[in-house]
Protein backbone atom coordinates (compact mmCIF):
# COMPACT_ATOMS: atom_id res chain seq x y z
CA UNK A 1 0.00 0.00 0.00
CA UNK A 2 1.34 3.19 -1.05
CA UNK A 3 2.14 6.00 1.54
CA UNK A 4 -0.82 7.88 0.37
CA UNK A 5 -3.54 5.01 0.29
CA UNK A 6 -2.44 4.40 4.05
CA UNK A 7 -2.60 7.83 4.85
CA UNK A 8 -6.49 8.30 3.33
CA UNK A 9 -7.35 5.08 5.29
CA UNK A 10 -6.44 6.60 8.76
CA UNK A 11 -8.27 9.51 7.92
CA UNK A 12 -11.45 7.75 7.35
CA UNK A 13 -10.89 5.41 10.73
CA UNK A 14 -10.03 9.08 12.50
CA UNK A 15 -13.03 10.30 11.18
CA UNK A 16 -15.42 7.26 11.26
CA UNK A 17 -14.11 7.44 15.76
CA UNK A 18 -14.96 10.86 16.38
CA UNK A 19 -18.61 10.45 14.81
CA UNK A 20 -19.04 7.41 16.96
CA UNK A 21 -17.83 9.98 19.69
CA UNK A 22 -20.42 12.21 18.56
CA UNK A 23 -23.27 9.68 18.24
CA UNK A 24 -22.18 8.28 21.93
CA UNK A 25 -22.18 11.98 23.15
CA UNK A 26 -25.54 12.63 21.64
CA UNK A 27 -26.95 9.42 23.09
CA UNK A 28 -25.94 10.28 26.39
CA UNK A 29 -27.70 13.42 25.77
CA UNK A 30 -31.02 12.27 24.95
CA UNK A 31 -30.74 9.90 27.61
CA UNK A 32 -30.18 12.30 30.53
CA UNK A 33 -32.93 14.59 28.87
CA UNK A 34 -35.49 11.67 29.67
CA UNK A 35 -34.05 11.08 33.02
CA UNK A 36 -34.21 14.33 33.98
CA UNK A 37 -37.76 14.83 32.34
CA UNK A 38 -39.26 11.39 34.19
CA UNK A 39 -37.58 13.14 37.30
CA UNK A 40 -39.87 16.47 36.81
CA UNK A 41 -43.07 14.26 35.98
CA UNK A 42 -42.29 11.99 39.26
CA UNK A 43 -42.46 15.63 41.33
CA UNK A 44 -44.83 16.75 39.88
CA UNK A 45 -47.16 13.86 40.25
CA UNK A 46 -45.65 13.77 44.04
CA UNK A 47 -46.50 17.69 44.26
CA UNK A 48 -50.05 16.66 42.80
CA UNK A 49 -50.67 13.85 45.08
CA UNK A 50 -49.61 15.17 48.33
CA UNK A 51 -52.12 18.64 47.54
CA UNK A 52 -54.79 16.28 47.01
CA UNK A 53 -53.76 14.08 50.16
CA UNK A 54 -53.50 17.94 52.19
CA UNK A 55 -57.18 17.93 53.06
CA UNK A 56 -57.45 14.08 54.53
CA UNK A 57 -54.27 14.98 56.26
CA UNK A 58 -54.99 17.21 59.28
CA UNK A 59 -55.65 17.46 63.38
CA UNK A 60 -58.67 16.72 64.73
CA UNK A 61 -58.56 17.88 68.27
CA UNK A 62 -61.49 15.68 70.43
CA UNK A 63 -62.67 16.16 74.34
CA UNK A 64 -62.81 12.66 76.12
CA UNK A 65 -65.31 13.07 78.47
CA UNK A 66 -65.63 10.46 82.12
CA UNK A 67 -68.70 10.45 83.85
CA UNK A 68 -67.73 10.80 87.44
CA UNK A 69 -70.72 8.29 89.05
CA UNK A 70 -70.62 5.71 86.80
CA UNK A 71 -67.32 5.92 85.13
CA UNK A 72 -68.26 5.58 81.56
CA UNK A 73 -65.92 7.13 78.73
CA UNK A 74 -67.37 8.61 75.41
CA UNK A 75 -66.04 11.43 72.58
CA UNK A 76 -67.85 15.12 72.99
CA UNK A 77 -68.24 15.51 69.25
CA UNK A 78 -66.63 18.04 67.83
CA UNK A 79 -68.70 21.22 66.77
CA UNK A 80 -67.69 22.99 63.56
CA UNK A 81 -69.96 26.29 64.22
CA UNK A 82 -71.86 25.82 61.13
CA UNK A 83 -74.36 24.01 61.82
CA UNK A 84 -77.67 24.91 64.29
CA UNK A 85 -77.09 23.54 67.69
CA UNK A 86 -80.27 21.77 69.41
CA UNK A 87 -82.06 23.28 72.51
CA UNK A 88 -80.79 20.74 74.83
CA UNK A 89 -77.00 21.76 74.23
CA UNK A 90 -77.88 25.51 74.11
CA UNK A 91 -80.05 24.62 77.68
CA UNK A 92 -76.93 22.92 78.82
CA UNK A 93 -74.52 25.41 78.35
CA UNK A 94 -76.56 27.92 79.60
CA UNK A 95 -77.47 25.78 83.06
CA UNK A 96 -74.08 25.17 83.52
CA UNK A 97 -72.69 28.82 82.50
CA UNK A 98 -75.38 30.56 85.14
CA UNK A 99 -74.38 27.79 87.80
CA UNK A 100 -70.84 28.07 87.66
CA UNK A 101 -70.33 32.06 86.88
CA UNK A 102 -73.32 32.99 89.40
CA UNK A 103 -71.43 31.50 92.70
CA UNK A 104 -68.83 32.06 95.08
CA UNK A 105 -66.64 29.84 97.15
CA UNK A 106 -63.00 30.68 97.65
CA UNK A 107 -61.63 27.06 97.16
CA UNK A 108 -63.36 26.73 93.36
CA UNK A 109 -62.72 30.85 92.85
CA UNK A 110 -59.91 30.79 90.58
CA UNK A 111 -60.70 27.88 88.45
CA UNK A 112 -64.88 29.40 88.06
CA UNK A 113 -63.38 32.59 86.45
CA UNK A 114 -61.35 31.34 84.15
CA UNK A 115 -64.02 28.54 83.16
CA UNK A 116 -66.53 31.40 83.00
CA UNK A 117 -63.89 33.04 80.59
CA UNK A 118 -64.19 30.65 78.35
CA UNK A 119 -67.42 31.34 77.17
CA UNK A 120 -67.19 34.87 77.11
CA UNK A 121 -66.63 36.89 74.19
CA UNK A 122 -64.15 39.70 73.81
CA UNK A 123 -66.55 42.15 75.26
CA UNK A 124 -67.84 40.18 77.71
CA UNK A 125 -64.31 39.16 79.04
CA UNK A 126 -63.64 43.04 79.63
CA UNK A 127 -66.71 43.55 81.90
CA UNK A 128 -66.12 40.54 83.87
CA UNK A 129 -62.63 41.02 84.42
CA UNK A 130 -64.08 44.63 85.64
CA UNK A 131 -66.52 42.63 88.07
CA UNK A 132 -63.66 40.48 90.01
CA UNK A 133 -61.17 43.26 89.59
CA UNK A 134 -59.96 43.83 93.47
CA UNK A 135 -60.15 47.46 93.37
CA UNK A 136 -64.07 46.90 92.62
CA UNK A 137 -65.55 47.21 95.92
CA UNK A 138 -68.50 44.93 94.34
CA UNK A 139 -65.94 42.34 93.38
CA UNK A 140 -66.81 39.03 94.70
CA UNK A 141 -63.24 38.91 95.95
CA UNK A 142 -64.02 41.65 98.36
CA UNK A 143 -67.75 40.75 98.97
CA UNK A 144 -67.18 37.51 100.24
CA UNK A 145 -63.23 38.09 102.07
CA UNK A 146 -65.04 37.02 105.20
CA UNK A 147 -65.81 33.29 103.96
CA UNK A 148 -69.35 33.54 103.28
CA UNK A 149 -70.31 31.46 99.63
CA UNK A 150 -73.24 31.89 97.60
CA UNK A 151 -74.83 28.83 95.80
CA UNK A 152 -76.79 28.77 92.96
CA UNK A 153 -79.96 26.51 91.17
CA UNK A 154 -81.35 26.73 88.22
CA UNK A 155 -85.41 26.80 88.20
CA UNK A 156 -85.58 27.17 84.62
CA UNK A 157 -84.64 28.03 80.84
CA UNK A 158 -86.64 30.01 78.30
CA UNK A 159 -85.62 30.63 74.89
CA UNK A 160 -86.75 33.60 72.61
CA UNK A 161 -86.81 34.38 68.59
CA UNK A 162 -86.56 37.63 67.29
CA UNK A 163 -89.04 38.58 64.43
CA UNK A 164 -86.49 38.44 62.31
CA UNK A 165 -86.57 34.15 63.21
CA UNK A 166 -83.01 34.74 64.59
CA UNK A 167 -82.81 32.52 68.38
CA UNK A 168 -80.24 34.37 70.50
CA UNK A 169 -81.56 35.17 73.45
CA UNK A 170 -82.47 33.22 76.69
CA UNK A 171 -83.93 33.90 80.31
CA UNK A 172 -82.54 31.62 83.38
CA UNK A 173 -84.79 31.68 86.23
CA UNK A 174 -82.08 30.81 89.24
CA UNK A 175 -82.18 30.82 93.23
CA UNK A 176 -79.06 32.04 95.29
CA UNK A 177 -78.15 31.03 98.10
CA UNK A 178 -76.11 32.80 100.87
CA UNK A 179 -74.57 31.31 103.37
CA UNK A 180 -72.08 33.81 106.02
CA UNK A 181 -69.09 32.38 107.21
CA UNK A 182 -70.35 31.06 110.40
CA UNK A 183 -72.76 28.37 108.69
CA UNK A 184 -76.73 29.19 109.92
CA UNK A 185 -79.66 29.64 107.61
CA UNK A 186 -79.23 30.04 104.06
CA UNK A 187 -80.78 33.63 102.52
CA UNK A 188 -82.48 32.93 99.67
CA UNK A 189 -83.29 35.28 96.79
CA UNK A 190 -84.47 34.98 93.40
CA UNK A 191 -83.25 36.01 90.23
CA UNK A 192 -83.14 36.38 86.24
CA UNK A 193 -79.99 36.20 83.79
CA UNK A 194 -81.09 37.66 80.18
CA UNK A 195 -78.82 35.78 77.98
CA UNK A 196 -77.52 36.56 74.93
CA UNK A 197 -75.38 33.89 73.26
CA UNK A 198 -74.06 32.58 69.64
CA UNK A 199 -71.92 29.99 68.50
CA UNK A 200 -68.59 30.12 66.85
CA UNK A 201 -65.85 28.16 66.10
CA UNK A 202 -64.10 26.55 69.16
CA UNK A 203 -61.12 27.44 70.10
CA UNK A 204 -57.72 26.53 69.32
CA UNK A 205 -56.59 26.21 72.83
CA UNK A 206 -56.55 23.21 74.21
CA UNK A 207 -57.83 24.80 77.84
CA UNK A 208 -60.73 26.55 76.78
CA UNK A 209 -61.51 23.46 74.54
CA UNK A 210 -61.28 21.54 78.01
CA UNK A 211 -64.18 23.74 79.04
CA UNK A 212 -66.21 24.66 76.22
CA UNK A 213 -65.54 22.32 72.73
CA UNK A 214 -68.31 23.74 71.05
CA UNK A 215 -67.38 26.91 70.63
CA UNK A 216 -70.72 28.37 72.93
CA UNK A 217 -70.37 32.30 73.53
CA UNK A 218 -71.80 34.34 75.71
CA UNK A 219 -71.98 38.04 74.02
CA UNK A 220 -74.38 39.60 77.19
CA UNK A 221 -75.03 39.04 80.33
CA UNK A 222 -77.76 40.86 82.66
CA UNK A 223 -79.36 39.76 85.74
CA UNK A 224 -82.02 41.52 87.74
CA UNK A 225 -83.69 40.27 90.93
CA UNK A 226 -87.52 38.68 90.37
CA UNK A 227 -90.60 39.57 91.77
CA UNK A 228 -92.44 36.87 92.96
CA UNK A 229 -96.01 37.01 93.47
CA UNK A 230 -97.60 37.74 97.07
CA UNK A 231 -99.76 34.79 97.51
CA UNK A 232 -103.39 35.80 98.43
CA UNK A 233 -104.73 35.04 101.87
CA UNK A 234 -107.61 32.51 101.29
CA UNK A 235 -110.72 33.89 103.55
CA UNK A 236 -111.62 32.08 106.88
CA UNK A 237 -114.53 30.02 106.57
CA UNK A 238 -117.49 31.09 109.58
CA UNK A 239 -117.32 29.23 112.63
CA UNK A 240 -119.67 26.35 113.71
CA UNK A 241 -122.89 27.91 115.62
CA UNK A 242 -121.91 31.33 114.19
CA UNK A 243 -125.08 33.84 113.01
CA UNK A 244 -124.72 36.37 110.65
CA UNK A 245 -126.32 39.56 111.37
CA UNK A 246 -126.90 40.74 108.31
CA UNK A 247 -130.25 40.68 106.98
CA UNK A 248 -131.82 40.53 103.20
CA UNK A 249 -134.02 43.13 101.90
CA UNK A 250 -137.26 41.93 100.55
Amino acid sequence: MSEAGALEAYFREAQSWDADRVRQARRSQRVAWMVAAAGWIAAIACSAALAGLMPLKRVEPFVVRVDSTTGIVDVVPVFTGTARMEEAVTRYFLYHYVSTCERFNFATAESDYEECGAFHSAQRNQSWYAQWATTNPASPLNVHKDGSAVRVQVQAVSFFTHASGVRDLAQVRYVKADESAGGGEERLSHWIATVQYAYGPPSQDPRVRRWNPLGFKVIDFRTEPEVLPVAATPSQPPAPGHRSTSQESP
